[in-house]
């Protein structure tokens, strides 16, 4: 599945996979989904973002944030993840669902990735 409400993609994968209540959401980057260019220099700015387009990818899926179990972060330092982290709870709310948090690197100029585990109550 893909939406146009989210960043095109460069790779060859798509937005997410529903499998019956299950939807999984691939790796969303801080892409403004009109541009492609890159949103922001902080990492606060860019986990803003990333889990507007990984919301856009829910929604297209039919569902929405809260019915995320279980978000991935992938960081380039982890000296971001106290800002990363205030970003995030803004962004999400509670009840958060799980999350784990890993450091990778990514291109650059990007210092976030987020992938998303939703659950369906249909």
């Amino acid at each position: 599945m893909t939406t146009a409400n989210a960043p095109a993609l460069a790779a060859p994968l798509s937005h997410a996979i529903r499998k019956g209540p299950v939807l999984q959401v691939s790796g969303q980057l801080p892409l403004d989904p009109d541009t492609g260019k890159v949103v922001g220099t902080t990492v606060a700015e860019q986990t803003t973002q990333t889990l507007r387009n990984v919301t856009a990818v829910l929604k297209a899926g039919g569902a929405g944030l809260v019915d995320i179990v279980m978000l991935r972060v992938y960081l380039t330092d982890p000296a971001h993840l106290a800002e990363m982290n205030e970003a995030y709870a803004a962004a999400v709310g509670e009840p958060f669902p799980a999350r784990t948090t890993a450091y990778m690197q990514l291109p650059p100029g990007l210092l976030v990735e987020i992938d998303a585990l939703a659950v369906l109550d249909d």
